[in-house]
C-alpha cells in the first residue's frame, strides 16, 4: 500500500500426514496437536516470507491503477526475469508490506516476546521509511505523545479502517503456527498502534489465516476458520461471510463474487481519500479480495496471485497477503520454480530501511516461532516440534466511525494567511491539506477552533517530511448542526503556505436520494 499497510476446532484426526503431504483434502477440523519437523516448520515460515515478497512484486505494476474495476483477463501482468531486483533497485518503498513487519521482528529479537508496546511504537514512529494512511497518521500521533492504542483509534486517526495493519500482520501468524489466538494477542498489541475496528480486524483475520496455514492444506478451511476470530456482528465478519457464501453459490466464477462484493461492500466511510471516490483502501473490501484469491485459486499459486491482483484496488498488497498465506501452506520448497526464480538474486540483500534480508528473516522467523510454540504449551524434542493447536476465539468488538456517515465533500482550495474559516452542517468533518515550504524542516503552528472554541494547537510539518500529518484537521462526535471551523496560523514565514484542499462532512444518517 503506497501513494495516497485466522482457529481450530478440537477433534481427533487419525493421521496428520496428509496435512503436510501436499494433497488437498476437505475437512472440518484438525487435531488438538500437530507434530512436524523443524525443517518442515522452517520451510513453511520461509514460504510465508518469500510468498508475500513474490506477491507484492507481481502486483506492483497495477497497484491502485484499477480502482472499482476488475483488471480484465486480456490485460497482461508480467513476471519478467529480474522483477524483484528491479523494485529493490528503483522503488524499495513497494515493500512496505514487509519492511513494516521487520520492524516488529527486530523488536521481538531484541526485547523478547513480551516486549512492551511502546518499544514497537517508538521504533515504528522514528523509522526512516515512507508511510501512508493509517500508518503515517499513527506515526504523527506517536511522535506527538498520542501512544497506542489511542494512536490507532478512529477519533485520533481518520484512516483507522484502512488496510495498513492488514498488510503488516503476517509476522503475527508466522510466529504463531497453529495458534491463531496467540496471533490475535500479538495483533492486539501491535495492530492497535495504527488501526481500529475493521482496520484492525483485517490484520487479525490475516494473522489467523497464516497460523492455520501451518496445520491445514485446505484453503476453504483456512479462510472460514480464520473468520471465527472476528466478532460476528462486525461488518468485517459480515463481508467475509458473504464472500464465503458467494463462493459456494458461484464456485467457478470469481468475477461474480467480486461484483457482489462491489454492490454491497465497496462504500468507504472512513478514509478521507476514499470517501466519494472509486479509490478504496478500506480493510473489508481488500480482505475480501484476498479471500477471493485464496478460495478461487484452490491452492494453485499462480492462479491465487493473479485473481487477488485482478480484483484491483491495493493490487500489490492483496496478492502479497494471499501469496504469503498460500506460501506458508505449501512451504517454500513447493512454491513453483517459475515464481521463486526472481527471489534468488535478492535473498541476501537487506530490504530498504532495514538491516534484514529474506535469508535473515527466514532464520529469525523459525527462532521466534519455536519460542512461541514452547511458551504456549507446545514441546520441542530434538528435531520434532509439537504444536498445541488452539480453537478459534473471537476478539473484542469495536466499530470505527459509529453513527457517522459521509454526506458531502466541500472544495476549499484555500491558503491560510493569518486565519481562515470554513462552514459545514453535520456532526463531524475531516479537512485535507498540506504544508509547503522549501525549508523541509519548517513546521507550521496552527490553532484550530470549532465554533470559537480552541480544539487543537497543531504542529504541521512540510508535506514531504516523514513526520507529516496525513490530514490537517478533523473532529467527530459534534452536536448535529451548523459549525464554523477557524484556522489561525501562528508562525507564518515567507515561501511557506498552508493549503486547505477540501472537507469531508459527516452527519448522523446518509442523505436520502
Amino acid at each position: 500500500m503506497k501513494k495516497i499497510h485466522l482457529l481450530l476446532v478440537a477433534c481427533c484426526f487419525l493421521s496428520m500426514s496428509s496435512v503436510f503431504a501436499g494433497s488437498v483434502q476437505k475437512r472440518e477440523a484438525v487435531s488438538k496437536s500437530v507434530t512436524l519437523s523443524k525443517e518442515k516448520l522452517g520451510d513453511k515460515i520461509k514460504g510465508g516470507w518469500a510468498g508475500q515478497t513474490i506477491g507484492c512484486t507481481y502486483g506492483g505494476p497495477v497497484e491502485f491503477i484499477y480502482n472499482g474495476t476488475i483488471i480484465q483477463d486480456y490485460i497482461p501482468i508480467g513476471w519478467p526475469d529480474g522483477a524483484v531486483k528491479k523494485y529493490y533497485d528503483t522503488f524499495p518503498g513497494l515493500y512496505d508490506d514487509i519492511y513494516m513487519d521487520l520492524t516488529f521482528v527486530n523488536i521481538f529479537e531484541r526485547l523478547g516476546l513480551d516486549a512492551p508496546v511502546d518499544s514497537f511504537a517508538v521504533a515504528f514512529a522514528k523509522s526512516d521509511y515512507p508511510l501512508w494512511h493509517a500508518n503515517q497518521a499513527a506515526r504523527y500521533n506517536i511522535l506527538h505523545g498520542i501512544m497506542p492504542p489511542a494512536s490507532g483509534n478512529w477519533l485520533n486517526n481518520p484512516h483507522a479502517d484502512d488496510i495498513d495493519y492488514q498488510i503488516e500482520a503476517d509476522f503475527a501468524g508466522l510466529m504463531s503456527p497453529g495458534m491463531p489466538n496467540t496471533a490475535s494477542h500479538f495483533s492486539d498489541k501491535i495492530g492497535h498502534m495504527m488501526c481500529y475496528g475493521d482496520g484492525w480486524y483485517g490484520g487479525v483475520f490475516v494473522g489467523a489465516m497464516y497460523s492455520l496455514a501451518f496445520v491445514s492444506d485446505d484453503v476453504e478451511f483456512i479462510v472460514s476458520e480464520a473468520l471465527k476470530t472476528i466478532p460476528e456482528k462486525s461488518t468485517f465478519h459480515q463481508c467475509i461471510s458473504d464472500v464465503i457464501r458467494w463462493h459456494k453459490k458461484f464456485p467457478n466464477d470469481w468475477k461474480q463474487t467480486w461484483f457482489e462484493c462491489q454492490k454491497k461492500w465497496s462504500e468507504d466511510f472512513g478514509c478521507p481519500d476514499g470517501v466519494f471516490s472509486s479509490f478504496d483502501i478500506d480493510a473489508k473490501i481488500n480482505s475480501a479480495y484476498v479471500a477471493i484469491g485464496l478460495l478461487y485459486g484452490q491452492g494453485d499459486y499462480g492462479r491465487t496471485l493473479d485473481i487477488s491482483t485482478r480484483c484491483g484496488q491495493d493490487a500489490d498488497c492483496n496478492p502479497s497477503t494471499a501469496g504469503g498465506i498460500l506460501g506458508t501452506m505449501l512451504g517454500y520448497s513447493r512454491i513453483p520454480e517459475f515464481w521463486k526464480k526472481n527471489l534468488y538474486e535478492v535473498e541476501d540483500r537487506n530490504f530498504a530501511y532495514t538491516d534484514l534480508s529474506l535469508n535473515d528473516v527466514y532464520k529469525l522467523g523459525l527462532k521466534h516461532a519455536l519460542q512461541v510454540v514452547e511458551k504456549n504449551g507446545g514441546q520441542i524434542k530434538g528435531d520434532q516440534v509439537t504444536i498445541a493447536c488452539q480453537q478459534p476465539e473471537p476478539v473484542g468488538y469495536e466499530q470505527s466511525f459509529e453513527g457517522h456517515f459521509p454526506v458531502q465533500r466541500i472544495a476549499l482550495n484555500k491558503q491560510l494567511n493569518n486565519s481562515v474559516e470554513a462552514n459545514f452542517e453535520g456532526i463531524g468533518m475531516v479537512i485535507r491539506g498540506y504544508v509547503q515550504c522549501p525549508d523541509v524542516s519548517y513546521v507550521a503552528k496552527v490553532e484550530m477552533y470549532v465554533d470559537g472554541k480552541l480544539v487543537e494547537n497543531a504542529s504541521l510539518p512540510v508535506a514531504s517530511a516523514l513526520a507529516r500529518r496525513t490530514d490537517l484537521f478533523w473532529k467527530y462526535q459534534l452536536d448535529k448542526g451548523v459549525h464554523v471551523v477557524t484556522f489561525k496560523w501562528l508562525n507564518p514565514i515567507d515561501n511557506a503556505s498552508v493549503n486547505l484542499i477540501d472537507m469531508v462532512v459527516y452527519s448522523d444518517a446518509l442523505k436520502s436520494n
